[in-house]
């Protein structure tokens, strides 16, 4: 019984992740400012995470959590990246 209702709870979330990150990519599409390109930027590659972390948990192979912990990573670098030059015109001084 708790197999099921865990099962259909990480396919909810899969689709739920899912539809957030078309709604992240529809944002980086039409966002009228750079600023929230780079919002839409950041929430996709947080929900992209997620659904690594999601898929992980449901099939249970350990290669989804360690792309996962890469895509945390190279995310952040990229959205403080993109805060700097947006913020001072350049990102190395």
């Amino acid at each position: 019984m708790s197999g099921t209702i865990l099962a259909l709870a990480l396919g909810f979330a899969q689709v739920a992740l899912g539809l957030a990150g078309g709604l992240a990519v529809l944002t980086i599409l039409r966002g009228p400012r750079a600023q929230d390109r780079v919002l839409g930027l950041d929430t996709f590659y947080v929900t992209g995470m997620l659904l690594f972390l999601v898929t992980g948990l449901r099939s249970g192979s350990l290669f989804f959590f360690e792309a996962a912990c890469v895509i945390g990573v190279t995310g952040f670098v990229a959205t403080v990246a993109l805060a700097k030059f947006l913020l001072r015109g350049e990102v190395i001084e």
